[in-house]
């Protein structure tokens, strides 16, 4: 059902839908034998042929015999028409849209969009990269984070839990035993190049429904990052105020570069 509906979207009907996958089960056929098979009226299974000839997704031998078009050749086919399209597609947005001074903010919401934005968005980065995250997500974006890393963009990473201090510039977030209770969930805050923002709280056991924010408002972006590098701040307070103990050597040079980073 769902190749049937994948397959509609790309302008085949029902029926040539289902000529198509018959005759990638049996083939080559002629028509009488693939109406017979597939259900399709044997009124109808020509003009349903015709049209899939038409549409380069069937061939007809001499004999009257049908073969479909190999699935791959017919993904890459599609694949390049609608990458050809796309370019098309963006040639004229930009024709039509207009200067703005204003960015407005978008809701996401999606699990699963919303960490596939967040990927993409870091390995799109081409100054630096500030995170604040939990665990959870942590999973998804750190193979991101370290390909950054390895470019070398900065990647400041405020862990919301214990993990493995694997960036020059990652600290676990000070009063993490309690903060994911305090919050009511797992917050995510993502600043890209001070171009970007992603951020939302994620409620646990509702990831899919909580909404997250995403945009490119200048002010968001300055906000969010100024949120974030105030965390290192709160972190290096903690330590000396709170643990009552000097600096190591990186910490010292890390609250220096932090200082900085205006």
């Amino acid at each position: 059902m769902t190749i049937k509906l994948n397959l509609q979207t790309i302008g085949l009907s029902d029926y040539e839908v289902t000529a198509y996958l018959f005759l990638l089960q049996k083939h080559p056929v002629n028509g009488s034998q693939l109406s017979k098979s597939s259900g399709i009226p044997r009124a109808r299974i020509y003009d349903v042929l015709r049209s899939l000839k038409e549409k380069g997704v069937v061939a007809e031998s001499d004999e009257g015999l049908y073969v479909p078009l190999p699935p791959e050749e017919l993904l890459n086919r599609l694949r390049l028409r609608h990458e050809s399209e796309l370019e098309v597609l963006q040639e004229r947005f930009r024709e039509a849209s207009q200067e703005s001074n204003y960015d407005y903010v978008w809701i996401m919401r999606g699990y699963e969009e919303v960490m596939a934005k967040a990927g993409e968005m870091i390995e799109a980065a081409g100054q630096e990269v500030y995170i604040r995250m939990f665990s959870a997500e942590s999973r998804f974006l750190r193979p991101a984070l370290t390909r950054a890393e390895q470019r070398g963009v900065p990647v400041k990473y405020i862990a919301m839990q214990p993990e493995p201090l694997d960036f020059p510039s990652q600290i676990i977030h000070p009063g993490h035993e309690t903060i994911g209770e305090i919050l009511g969930g797992r917050s995510m805050d993502l600043v890209v190049d001070r171009q970007e923002v992603l951020g939302g709280l994620l409620e646990e056991g509702a990831e899919d429904l909580s909404p997250v924010n995403w945009g490119k408002n200048n002010w968001l972006v300055t906000s969010t990052r100024d949120s974030l590098r105030h965390d290192y701040f709160h972190y290096f307070l903690y330590q000396t105020y709170e643990l009552q103990r000097s600096l190591s050597t990186e910490e010292t040079a890390l609250y220096d570069y932090i200082m900085r980073d205006v």
